[in-house]
């Protein structure tokens, strides 16, 4: 089955990720700033003076911005909120991504663009079409199966649902990344914890911890051994896409604003490629193992297949943290570029680099760049090793800038 356009939408918690994302052939980006949104606790969110800057990068590459402001609202927050939808539209961001209905009351006022976030938990065409008020694009509940995702785009056909611009719908579901253990991402432990709430993005992450129950008539204390039992795997889609794309979904959602450029680049090229694999007709198999090779290599707990088979409900990890199979370590940051040889210089703050190693080079201009160690040269003299504290210089095809970080990659 061939469609005309898939939509991959990357997450961009940084400008190194944003580079990446487009590197890597997203199609759209979106992002979150200070506050009001679901990773308002992260540091990785941009400010309203960015906006201007994300919304030309993105144009200049072709792909559209979204902004995310997606929490809940309370009366106090009703004017920031107006103050940031407003500098987007004016910005020139594509659309904003929001639940709460004053955020979609108020952009359909002043004409800017809606898409529906997934916290609004859509689950059936009737809801959608309510929706439809206000939006073009919906993001589905996570915990539809895929028969339920291709009724839904059925009836969307079949009732001739339209939103705001007069075109169909589109149906949009996050393809890849971390699993919240609540409906939807409507989760209270870290509320009841620490006073923080999930939906007001300051998520603690409770659900990640691991956990010891006492049983209360005699006090006796037991671990609970191999598994977080609320700690999610992490979704991924990849070799099944074919039965995501169709079942009619025409927005494809990486999910991992808090995670690193090189995890963006890495995703979104795999993804890239399946959606063209599809499009084109070589969608198989023989190439889903490649493809979780190199996704095993960035940030993830594990993967499982979500809701969308009508599977196992519920697959937790097993580790704290990542399962990733490859380590990354900070080494050294870039001083120049020669242009002419293709020489980049760096400055190695920690550890040493040996000649053979792999490396990753990252920046907000330079995006993320891997590349294998053929050479070292200090002084202008050859060198097999260097070690903390000096200055070198490797060849590199493609350029690199001053401040970019430099990092080893170790398999482990």
């Amino acid at each position: 089955m061939f469609k005309e356009k898939i939509e991959l939408m990357a997450p961009a918690g940084s400008y190194e990720s944003l580079t990446a994302a487009i590197q890597a052939g997203a199609d759209s980006v979106y992002f979150g700033i200070e506050q009001l949104n679901m990773r308002a606790r992260s540091s990785s969110n941009f400010t309203l003076d960015d906006l201007t800057k994300i919304a030309a990068i993105s144009r200049s590459a072709g792909i559209k911005s979204y902004l995310t402001l997606n929490t809940i609202l309370y009366d106090h927050d009703i004017n920031l909120m107006k103050r940031i939808v407003d500098a987007a539209h004016a910005s020139g961001i594509s659309a904003v991504i929001a639940s709460d209905h004053a955020v979609l009351n108020y952009a359909k006022k002043i004409g800017f663009p809606v898409h529906i976030s997934t916290q609004a938990n859509i689950s059936n065409i009737d809801t959608l079409e309510f929706y439809a008020a206000y939006a073009d694009v919906m993001v589905m509940a996570r915990e539809l199966s895929l028969m339920q995702v291709s009724n839904i785009t059925r009836d969307i056909e079949r009732r001739k649902i339209t939103g705001p611009s007069g075109e169909l719908v589109r149906v949009e579901i996050f393809a890849h990344g971390a699993l919240c253990m609540a409906v939807s991402g409507k989760c209270y432990l870290s509320l009841h914890s620490d006073f923080a709430s999930a939906n007001r993005g300051a998520c603690i992450q409770n659900c990640r911890k691991s956990y010891i129950v006492t049983e209360k008539e005699h006090g006796t204390e037991f671990e609970i051994d191999n598994e977080y039992i609320m700690s999610a795997k992490d979704l991924c889609t990849i070799d099944f896409l074919d039965k995501i794309l169709d079942a009619g979904v025409s927005v494809l959602k990486i999910e991992g604003r808090g995670r690193s450029a090189d995890y963006v680049h890495t995703v979104v090229c795999c993804y890239r490629e399946a959606i063209d694999a599809y499009n084109s007709g070589n969608y198989e198999p023989g190439l889903f193992a490649e493809w979780k090779t190199r996704l095993s290599t960035v940030f993830n707990r594990g993967f499982w297949d979500g809701y969308y088979l009508g599977r196992k409900m519920g697959e937790w990890s097993d580790v704290y943290g990542s399962k990733a199979t490859q380590k990354k370590t900070y080494i050294g940051r870039g001083i120049k570029y020669f242009d002419k040889s293709s020489v980049a210089e760096f400055q190695l703050d920690a550890h040493s680099l040996k000649k053979g190693a792999k490396i990753m080079i990252t920046g907000p201009t330079t995006g993320v760049v891997w590349s294998t160690v053929e050479e070292i040269r200090v002084d202008n003299e050859t060198r097999d090793t260097v070690t903390k504290g000096e200055t070198f210089s490797i060849p590199l095809n493609e350029k690199v800038r001053p401040s970019d970080k430099l990092y080893k990659l170790e398999e482990i």
